[in-house]
């Protein structure tokens, strides 16, 4: 009995609820003219979308202001010309049109949107614009869709075997590891963009010359040229592709204004102990933003000039034995994702297989170190041919011989703004690496950073790969 009564008691609570909730929630749709849909945004723009290759996924919010229930009797992609490059979800459902979509008052509805866009037989990015269309009530809304398609040359796990020239006609996107062979030189001429897919990497046992310019660099990057969210762009993503792996018998690269970013190991250079001949010259480069170390070398030569090494997991230099000359170099970490535990710049001798060791011979001229963790090595550098003249550090300390002339507890005042995602290593107006280097330790070839400022213009060389330009005052 009591069991009974328990039960219409429920009934009734349920009823009662059930009731409320109707009279809150009208269920006759809306016909009038005046009750249209509302949209978060006018524009689903897409960054440049490689050709045969799909994109991440906006999404856009419908909303229905209306009290009583809307219909929506049509949405599709309207342009016939574009027709196929864009593709929509709508509220769960995969399609590329839809009919009598139905949205409950003051309630709203997803829609995700992808963009597929075929080979267009052409170098230069094109524009593709359309419209998603909405017809309510007999009314028609839009929302504009574009996209910028960029046609690719498609480099699968191959090997170079003879001299190859690649240029800036359009973007090489490379998936597995591409080879050149011993022997071999790869020329990069200027503004040659080099796109890696998904730990893709380039190994280099021949040469590489890469011909970058202030105006046109030869770029580095993951093949993700959209957002992750908003205006976040991928470039502050590290690990999207492998590296750029120098090997023996690899002699003689030279890489004039290369940016390299988003990669997982960096750029690695080994010669089997020969420094009698430089292995590796960067010339006005970013390696930056990598998820292990930026710039790795092993019992090599290897020349760094007006070259920033930026961001990285770990160290953003680490030089195990061989000779290291690195002049009018920024080594900044601040990488994102986590506090640094090891020092920005590592540098140490090697002991080969043979038991003999390998000595590490560095200088580090006119430079800044600085970050979040120590600039350099623990301990004492008494056991190593390490010498840092005139350069600023963020530690305490004194000069001695193997730290000459240093700015101590120096402040670069970098542009950068780690809080806001924003990365940028240039001199602030405060920044104690102003006039602080030695002029007879900045040659010719460092004369220009690469914006192409002179450090010559004045009588006082600055630290670091930047030249100092004066930060106009926000109003």
């Amino acid at each position: 009995m009591n069991h009974t009564r328990r039960t219409l008691w429920i009934a009734a609570v349920i009823l009662a609820f059930s009731t409320l909730l109707s009279s809150c929630i009208e269920d006759g749709f809306t016909t009038a003219s005046s009750d249209v849909l509302a949209f978060n945004r006018d524009t689903v723009a897409f960054d440049t979308v490689i050709t045969l290759q799909g994109t991440a996924t906006k999404q856009m919010v419908v909303y229905n202001h209306s009290k009583k229930q809307i219909n929506i009797s049509s949405i599709k992609v309207a342009g016939e010309a574009n027709k196929g490059h864009f593709h929509l979800n709508v509220d769960g459902v995969r399609g590329d049109e839809f009919q009598n979509v139905e949205i409950r008052g003051n309630d709203s509805i997803y829609i995700f949107i992808e963009a597929y866009i075929d080979e267009m037989g052409q170098d230069e990015p094109t524009l593709l614009e359309d419209h998603l269309e909405f017809v309510t009530n007999g009314k028609t809304q839009k929302v504009l869709l574009s996209a910028w398609g960029q046609d690719v040359v498609r480099i699968k796990g191959d090997t170079i075997r003879r001299n190859a020239h690649f240029t800036a006609d359009k973007p090489y996107l490379i998936y597995d590891t591409m080879f050149v062979s011993p022997g071999v030189t790869l020329t990069l001429d200027a503004g040659t963009t080099l796109l890696f897919h998904d730990k893709a990497a380039l190994r280099c046992a021949g040469r590489m010359r890469a011909n970058g310019t202030a105006d046109e660099p030869v770029i580095f990057r993951g093949d993700r040229l959209d957002h992750i969210v908003g205006s976040t762009s991928f470039d502050i993503m590290s690990g999207q592709w492998g590296g750029v792996i120098f090997t023996p018998p690899t002699m003689g690269n030279v890489l004039n204004h290369v940016i390299m970013k988003g990669s997982s190991i960096g750029m690695h250079c080994s010669a089997n102990g020969d420094t009698t001949q430089c292995a590796l010259k960067l010339v006005n480069c970013v390696l930056t933003n990598s998820s292990s170390t930026c710039l790795a070398t092993a019992t090599c030569y290897v020349k760094l000039i007006g070259t920033e090494i930026s961001d990285a997991a770990e160290e953003v230099g680490y030089f195990a034995g061989g000779k290291v000359e690195a002049t009018q170099c920024t080594f900044a970490n601040y990488y994102l994702f986590k506090v640094p535990s090891l020092p920005i710049v590592n540098v140490f001798d090697v002991e080969y297989s043979n038991g003999t060791i390998g000595k590490i011979k560095a200088y580090f001229d006119n430079c800044i170190i600085h970050g979040l963790s120590k600039e350099i090595n623990e301990g004492e550098l008494d056991n190593f041919n390490v010498y840092l003249r005139y350069c600023l550090l963020k530690s305490s300390g004194t000069n001695d011989a193997h730290f000459i002339n240093c700015v101590w507890e120096g402040d670069p005042d970098f542009l950068t703004l780690r809080d806001d995602n924003f990365f940028d290593y240039r001199l602030g107006n405060e920044s104690d690496a102003i006039g602080k280097g030695n002029p007879e330790l900045c040659p010719e070839e460092a004369r220009y950073d690469r914006y192409g400022n002179d450090r010559w213009a004045r009588s006082a060389i600055d630290l670091g790969a930047y030249v100092w330009v004066l930060v106009p005052e926000e109003e």
